[in-house]
């Protein structure tokens, strides 16, 4: 493991590698507690009143017979609410979808509520479907159900059920059309709700071999308006959004929860094959403003190329195991300690790879080592990028998503390390549990706005 924290110097951004590949814990503190929200729009949702909530009526307070009636009219309004949002709801089954450069993500609502009627006149597929889709953690040899991440009795358009949260790569989005038409998706009537660069290039095979609707939806609008769901519906009871406090302290360092109350302005840094950065504030009116070439795509592809390894779980393993700082030159390594006049540290990253130039350097270096090299430097370049674009915006809160920081505690550690150090704890990074689904959660979303 890395003895120090590596960040890059020169550039003002990165972070500590010096946690390895520790968990964060939350010293045994319990989640901290929602505070009370409304449902998200486009959700179905129907709201509700606040825990201990009571109906005043006029006249007699102690007529039990007066209480009772507006109380029995509120629920007769609330059933034909529901009814009503039955009545409109698109058909079943409901999906969103985001297809990206590296995997698709697919969000599938499973209703728990079905009445014995509704269940007698569904058709064979629709419950074959939906046996597929939650009787399994796994489908073929990549296609997996983040079980971990399933929400539990969602209320949707008048329907409770649960969210299943689905991801497969996307070279096997062939295969994935022709289950499609294996099963028969089409004879269900329904739309499917895509969004990312994907649903444009699968679009004709979607249509032409599955015969299935297209919904094409913009895939930033969908982030954004899948993240602020998400997270005022919270995570099963305890809150979607969490940070590391103190991260600049690798033995003091802790994962706490907490809730994105009043959220706006937020600077948004999506990591997923590439990178987008937008600045958000509000859930209609953002903008971007950058990004990079260089994100989990980069890491994986050179991950293959400089170690042989074939998976973004093998590549993550190694990088754990390595020492960045036997690939990468350090100030350091030129100035034989600090640079004192401009605040730099000598554990700093002077030049990513930079100690590759020296064949006796190359021979001692091992895969392992590289691994976390190639981590470290695009962590600290997208690092370095998020926190110039936050000065820029003149925005002190920095969320990080996307599938790149999946089971990728490290990156995230220095991430966090990076804002905080580089800005003098004027700058807090935050991540979300269910990171690279926001996108087919908003996709899922606009399937009841259309209705």
């Amino acid at each position: 493991m890395d003895s120090e924290p590596v960040v890059n110097g020169y550039h003002g951004g990165g972070g500590s590698s010096q946690e390895g590949e520790d968990q964060c814990r939350a010293a045994d503190r319990p989640p901290a507690p929602l505070p009370p929200h409304k449902p998200a729009p486009g959700s179905g949702l129907q709201p509700g009143r606040a825990a201990g909530g009571k109906d005043t009526v006029p006249g007699n307070s102690s007529s039990n017979s007066n209480n009772r009636q507006p109380q029995q009219q509120q629920q007769q309004q609330q059933q034909q609410r529901r009814e009503s949002a039955k009545k409109n709801r698109p058909p079943f089954p409901w999906f969103g979808m985001d297809i990206g450069g590296t995997l698709v993500k697919l969000v599938y609502f499973e209703p728990k509520d079905i009445t014995t009627k509704e269940e007698q006149e569904e058709v064979e597929n629709l419950r074959s479907i939906r046996k597929y889709l939650t009787s399994n953690v796994a489908y073929g040899s990549t296609g997996i159900r983040d079980v971990h991440l399933e929400l539990k009795d969602l209320t949707i358009c008048g329907h409770k059920g649960n969210l299943h949260f689905i991801r497969f790569p996307t070279q096997n989005m062939p295969a994935f059309i022709q289950m499609g038409k294996a099963k028969h998706f089409s004879s269900l009537h329904t739309t499917l709700c895509a969004t990312g660069g994907g649903a444009y290039k699968f679009e004709p095979d979607l249509r032409t071999i599955a015969n299935l609707q297209l919904r094409k939806l913009d895939e930033l609008d969908c982030l954004i308006h899948g993240m602020m769901y998400i997270d005022a519906m919270g995570f099963n009871g305890c809150a979607e959004c969490y940070y590391f406090q103190q991260p600049t302290d690798p033995e003091r360092c802790q994962k706490m929860t907490c809730a994105l109350d009043n959220p706006y302005p937020l600077l948004l840094v999506n990591i997923g094959s590439g990178v987008s950065i937008l600045a958000v504030y509000s859930k209609d009116n953002y903008k971007r403003v950058t990004g990079t070439s260089l994100g989990g795509g980069t890491f994986l592809g050179l991950c293959c190329l400089l170690t042989g390894c074939s998976t973004f779980e093998e590549a993550l393993e190694m990088a754990s195991l390595g020492e960045s700082t036997k690939v990468d030159k350090l100030v350091r390594d030129i100035y034989g300690g600090d640079y004192d006049r401009f605040g730099l540290p000598g554990w700093a990253v002077a030049s990513s790879f930079g100690n590759m130039m020296s064949k006796e350097k190359r021979e001692a270096v091992s895969k392992e080592d590289l691994a976390r090299a190639t981590l470290v430097t695009i962590t600290n370049n997208i690092g370095s990028i998020a926190r110039m674009c936050a000065l820029n915006e003149n925005i002190n809160r920095v969320v990080f998503v996307g599938n790149f920081l999946r089971i990728n505690t490290l990156s995230m550690k220095l991430l966090a390390y990076a804002l905080d150090y580089w800005s003098k704890g004027q700058l807090k990074g935050f991540f979300m549990e269910h990171e690279g689904y926001f996108g087919a959660v908003g996709a899922l979303l606009e399937l009841f706005n259309s209705v």
